[in-house]
């Protein structure tokens, strides 16, 4: 059954939908495995993580929603947003870390349980470009709480669920018309059907080449191809997302992201373009400057602020393996500090995951 949710949850990233009608469906495949008497999603700007939408079914009324919103932004309480984010928890249930006692939290006191409502299970919907939403589904009083198995399930989903909604935010973005997102749609020819006008700068900027016959770049065409692959079920190459990381010819980076904007062969294919962020490139320099794992380990510490002797014992090892570790990283990278090694790696001082696929 879990393996089914992910596999439809992985079709649904790729279908090109728009944010609501995301959740919708992501919250139904959801209930298969994680039945729920309601769910919330709520956007974010990823550089504040402040709310800016939000989708509630058989949720709080709008006066009862408003007391959790200050609650969550001026008040002290179990599993914040900003907080869960900061720690790195990608899901996590009332129940657990109250150890059972909900009302130790100050919303479920409050709000929650005189709305009728028990346990809820918080999701943060974060990937290497920053937190874009967050998640709740929630239970009634009387209704068992949420499993640790089940809030295992969807931290395992966190990332793919993550990259749907970036996709559908981007579309929406793109459909109406904001700047900086590049947006094709082509039909099963490639042949451009709707092109706004980010789009046709991005095409120019990254080139078709001199192939005769060609009419867009190789990348626009690849990341096309394997969203028509995966919504048709057929196996795909690495780990089943259409999306690529591409240097333009003015040497920026950009990333290429392909859905379908419906089923069968004949669907037309979205494909949406935007700059690449800083932290998206982090794990592309790691790779160019040949660090190892254990070098990209301490890398990502150092970020994060830590002294030798806490990398030494995070990682435990001893701390003068730790400085062969950093001499050896600023020879690579060619810095010669802490300080100019972070500003190489993470432009924008937000660490990301040099050690694995980003989400």
């Amino acid at each position: 059954m879990r393996d089914r949710v992910r596999d439809d949850i992985g079709l649904l990233v790729h279908r090109g939908m728009p944010v609501e009608a995301y959740w919708r469906a992501v919250s139904d495949a959801l209930d298969v495995a994680v039945p729920s008497a309601g769910s919330c999603l709520m956007t974010m700007d990823p550089a504040t993580m402040l709310p800016t939408a939000e989708f509630v079914e058989n949720g709080l009324p709008a006066d009862s929603i408003s007391r959790l919103v200050e609650i969550e932004l001026r008040e002290p309480d179990y599993t914040k947003w900003v907080d869960m984010a900061r720690e790195g928890t990608a899901a996590a249930s009332l129940s657990h870390v109250t150890a059972g006692d909900l009302d130790l939290s100050r919303r479920q006191r409050e709000v929650r349980r005189p709305g009728g409502y028990s346990d809820e299970l918080r999701v943060v919907l974060s990937s290497s470009t920053g937190t874009w939403g967050a998640l709740t589904v929630f239970r009634e009083t009387d209704s068992p709480y949420f499993s640790s198995s089940e809030v295992r399930l969807l931290s395992s989903l966190t990332g793919l669920i993550s990259d749907g909604l970036r996709r559908a935010l981007l579309l929406d973005d793109a459909c109406a018309d904001r700047p900086d997102t590049g947006m094709l749609v082509l039909d099963p020819g490639d042949g451009v059907d709707l092109a706004n006008r980010e789009a046709d700068q991005w095409v120019d900027e990254l080139g078709i080449g001199d192939r005769a016959g060609t009419r867009l770049p190789l990348v626009i065409r690849s990341v096309a191809s394997q969203a028509r692959a995966i919504v048709a079920g057929e196996p795909v190459a690495d780990v089943g997302l259409a999306r690529a990381r591409v240097r333009t010819r003015t040497g920026r980076w950009v990333i290429v992201r392909g859905s379908s904007l419906g089923e069968g062969p004949l669907a037309p294919v979205a494909v949406l373009l935007e700059a690449a962020r800083p932290a998206e490139m982090a794990p592309l320099l790691a790779d160019m400057y040949g660090l190892t794992q254990r070098e990209r380990r301490v890398t990502e510490l150092v970020a994060q602020g830590l002294p030798t002797r806490q990398i030494a014992n995070r990682l435990q090892m001893a701390t003068y393996t730790v400085q062969d570790h950093l001499k050896s990283i600023f020879a690579k990278s060619g810095t010669g500090s802490r300080g100019d090694l972070v500003a190489r790696l993470f432009f924008d001082q937000r660490t990301t995951s040099l050690t694995a696929p980003s989400a």
